[in-house]
């Protein structure tokens, strides 16, 4: 499909732009410090004039917060900090109204302790139906003393933990995120009743959380590096699950998302099978490193992953996760990995930024649909929160050695004469994580007025992405380039030219320069680290 105006099509999926909320960090309406559902109302508007098709919202449900919302305590409930019920239904319809989409966050792997179902297990005592929802077990050992195995942690520590009658329960994240037992009837149906629940209130799509790990192993067999299958990661048993929620899905017109990490590609496509998963994340783009090898291999290897399956691939440079990119592309090694974040990393801010600005239109030319992080418009960096403020359990988990994602999580600028800089908290309270000095020239009052800010210039790319025809999903096709450039044509016209290498390039002929990430040179070349689109 060569799609003209992207995003205005029946399979809107396939080819839109959309934009993640982190609800803590977006925008304050009452006050308090936190983020909430008022603030984001107040703030849709932005949303409408930047042009972006839907919103992801990370989890808004009550919740202790021990893992930024993703410890559900009701998934049917609001948490009181980000507002109601009824706030999230007048969200939903506002933003309908302004022709914005909403994908709700789903946490199908574990729930909070504090969950109604974790609570009664624990009441219910040793081979109770209520901890038959969960993975309780007895300990190894003479005296029970040991973990029922030596599972890895999807965070750092244990995997493991032992309540006061001697069983133990399985948490691949935090202790306070007990695993789900996804092979118990109880579990099925509720999470299909959940799904229910927000399609008929309107969210068109659903994002899955750690969409790979809800089987396990039920002979919980310990874990060999390198050893298939996984005990816990990508079981056949999952598709069984990803069927029965397309079934609902079909019934709304809802679509699904989900967070896959796989090295794998057949089995990555597996979960975009035509009775599964609509699209699942693309972590290898997010991963690469900015080296035009590494990237074309990418790209080329993410079409190909999806190509069997006739889904559309996914674009994403970075999430709540993940190192900020000006941040990440300013440094010497320009990859992210989760095992190499450490404290004190030197970027280099300017650099970091130009590449940012070509990255930005790089992946909104490739073909699919392309993930906006709250705040990558604005061109933020990552912030060195002082380590008596962070808060990841990430960091804490890691003995603090571990940064955390709290870098990338701290409250917008949207004024930059305002305190808190239009975030809402006024003075004399705290948000919930602390603003750096410096960041008026990053708001968004002041960005809007500035032509060659980094808000314009997704701005106007995104304004050209549904004008333009070509863009979206369909073909793509490879230009002959010179090395260390990246080049490619979209059908009916659009060509993207990427700079990686040292020096200036000539770009190719074309009739119409439509937009660049940087000026040209004088000569008319496109400098290094500079991305251009034209008009063929």
């Amino acid at each position: 499909m060569a799609a003209s105006t992207p995003s205005r099509t029946a399979d809107w999926w396939r080819d839109a732009v959309i934009y993640q909320v982190y609800p803590r960090s977006f925008a304050d309406g009452d006050g308090d410090g936190t983020g909430d559902l008022a603030g984001v109302r107040a703030r849709l508007p932005h949303l409408a004039e930047l042009g972006v098709d839907a919103v992801w919202f990370t989890p808004w449900y009550a919740s202790p917060m021990v893992d930024g919302g993703y410890d559900v305590a009701d998934y049917r409930a609001i948490d009181p900090a980000f507002g109601t019920l009824d706030d999230a239904e007048k969200l939903i319809a506002e933003a309908t109204e302004l022709g914005l989409r909403v994908i709700v966050d789903i946490v199908p792997n574990h729930v909070s302790d504090q969950h109604a179902w974790f609570q009664e297990a624990l009441a219910a005592g040793p081979g109770s139906p209520a901890r038959a929802r969960f993975h309780f077990r007895p300990g190894r050992g003479e005296h029970g003393e040991l973990p029922p195995n030596e599972w890895p942690s999807q965070f750092s520590g244990c995997t493991w933990t032992r309540v006061p009658d001697g069983e133990w329960y399985l948490h691949l994240f935090t202790p306070e995120q007990p695993d789900l037992d996804w092979s118990h009837p109880d579990v099925r149906r509720e999470h299909e009743d959940v799904l229910r629940f927000w399609f008929e209130r309107g969210v068109a799509g659903v994002r899955i959380d750690s969409a790979a790990l809800l089987t396990k192993d039920p002979g919980l067999r310990d874990f060999t590096e390198g050893v298939d299958p996984h005990p816990y990661i990508d079981l056949d048993e999952i598709h069984d699950v990803y069927r029965a929620w397309r079934a609902i899905a079909d019934e709304y017109g809802a679509v699904f998302v989900g967070e896959v990490w796989l090295p794998d590609a057949e089995r990555f496509a597996r979960y975009l099978r035509p009775d599964e998963l609509h699209t699942a994340f693309n972590f290898n783009f997010l991963a690469c490193p900015w080296e035009p090898e590494r990237l074309r291999r990418t790209i080329d290897d993410t079409l190909a992953e999806h190509a069997p399956v006739h889904a559309p691939a996914t674009w994403v440079l970075c999430n709540h996760d993940v190192t900020r990119t000006v941040t990440r592309y300013g440094r010497a090694d320009t990859a992210f990995a989760f095992a190499t974040k450490t404290f004190g990393t030197p970027t280099d801010l300017e650099l970091g930024t130009r590449r940012a600005r070509a990255a930005a239109l790089l992946t909104l030319a490739l073909p699919g649909s392309v993930y906006l992080y709250q705040g990558e418009e604005l061109g933020l960096p990552e912030v060195d929160v002082p380590r008596d403020r962070i808060q990841d359990p990430m960091h804490f988990r890691s003995e603090g050695t571990d940064p955390g994602r709290d870098g990338c999580r701290v409250p917008l600028p949207w004024e930059a004469d305002a305190p808190s800089y239009g975030f809402g908290t006024p003075p004399g309270t705290a948000a919930w994580l602390p603003q750096p000095g410096d960041w008026a020239p990053y708001a968004v009052d002041r960005q809007s007025t500035d032509p060659d800010s980094m808000l314009t210039l997704y701005r106007t790319a995104l304004a050209l992405r549904r004008s333009e025809p070509g863009f979206g999903d369909g073909p793509f096709t490879w230009l002959p380039a010179p090395e260390g450039v990246l080049a490619f044509t979209r059908h009916q016209g659009p060509v993207c030219v990427v700079n990686l290498s040292d020096g200036p390039v000539e770009l190719p002929a074309h009739s119409t320069l439509l937009l660049t990430s940087g000026p040209l040179d004088p000569a008319g070349t496109l400098p290094p680290d500079t991305a251009a689109w034209l008009r063929a």
